[in-house]
């Protein structure tokens, strides 16, 4: 059964292309999120907030070993998950091939002023406000998600059904790095 796995920023598109990969590959898939969240009966905000950001990322990385090991279908990661050096050990062993979808800084910016689950399951991590901290974050985590990557599609414009449909046409061809 094909696998493939979304690594990406926040609001970069991962769980809502994950879907629609699923359905044009007719097979499973996953947010590791909601793994999180449903395995520790907490949002993630809220799990940062109790137990402190190394907790959360301990328990991430467990999560994205286990999926990794025994999903068979779209595996879309949390938007930090390449922070760690091990994680992106492991998505090159096992998660390959590994689709970065990016967006432009003022995309990410946009949706996540427009989704009002941000602020309450996915915390700002450098401290303040969650849209405060886009253009860093995305900076600093861009060699992490080209480190990783066997593709790479732009999210801007396209809708998730589209960039399914990119995915599933370059999974099946000779690969070049950026999606066509």
């Amino acid at each position: 059964m094909p696998r493939v796995t979304l690594v990406g920023y926040r609001c970069s598109g991962k769980s809502a292309v994950a879907v629609a990969l699923a359905e044009q590959l007719a097979c499973p898939w996953v947010d590791a999120d909601e793994v999180l969240e449903r395995e520790v009966g907490m949002a993630i905000a809220e799990l940062v907030k109790s137990h402190g950001e190394p907790v959360f990322r301990d328990v991430e990385a467990r999560i994205l070993t286990r999926l990794l090991e025994t999903e068979p279908g779209v595996v879309a990661t949390g938007g930090g998950v390449v922070l760690r050096d091990s994680n992106r050990q492991c998505l090159k062993d096992r998660g390959r091939p590994v689709v970065w979808l990016s967006a432009a800084v003022d995309v990410i910016h946009r949706r996540l002023a427009a989704d009002p689950s941000s602020v309450s399951r996915r915390p700002a991590l450098r401290g303040g406000n969650v849209l405060d901290e886009v253009a860093g974050a995305v900076a600093d985590r861009e060699p992490f998600y080209r480190d990783v990557a066997d593709g790479i599609l732009d999210t801007s414009t396209d809708c998730p059904e589209r960039l399914a449909e990119r995915i599933a046409a370059w999974l099946a061809s000779p690969r070049p790095e950026t999606i066509p």
